[in-house]
């Protein structure tokens, strides 16, 4: 039975990882383009509108924390691999995106990149708890 006061838990994990060397507002910028792309094609991490006690609406927000770590290079080459291999949903963010200045742009140029050559500094994943955790085999939580 539960009740509202019983804690909601989450079989699921949404998680990014981003590359260790990136600069404080590279790595704001990234997560928040990663994520974006999670809520934008899986409406189940979505949660309810919210609103303030005068009734003021907010939009809706993922309905459970979104964990960052951080890893080498290698340790999100190896990550995006096991993310293919699990078919989980994934978003990626490249260090050519941070030259680009739109979206026709930043397709553009993961495009023009094979997948195994691309230069990762980002990756969304979201999928069973167990399956995540062993995509991020490596990574450390961000500090």
């Amino acid at each position: 039975m539960t009740t509202e006061t019983t804690p909601v838990r989450f079989d699921t994990k949404i998680a990014v990882l981003l590359r260790e060397d990136l600069q404080t507002w590279q790595r704001l910028n990234v997560t928040a383009f990663l994520v974006s792309g999670l809520g934008s094609e899986l409406p189940e991490v979505i949660g309810e509108p919210y609103a303030d006690a005068d009734d003021t609406p907010y939009l809706p927000m993922f309905r459970q924390p979104v964990l960052v770590f951080e890893g080498t290079k290698e340790t999100l080459t190896a990550a995006h691999d096991r993310a293919l291999s699990r078919a989980l949903p994934r978003a990626v963010f490249t260090s050519d995106l941070f030259s680009t200045g739109n979206d026709r742009d930043n397709r553009a140029a993961v495009r023009a990149v094979p997948k195994g050559g691309l230069d990762l500094v980002g990756l969304a994943v979201y999928g069973p708890r167990n399956a995540v955790d062993k995509v991020l085999k490596g990574a450390r939580m961000h500090p």
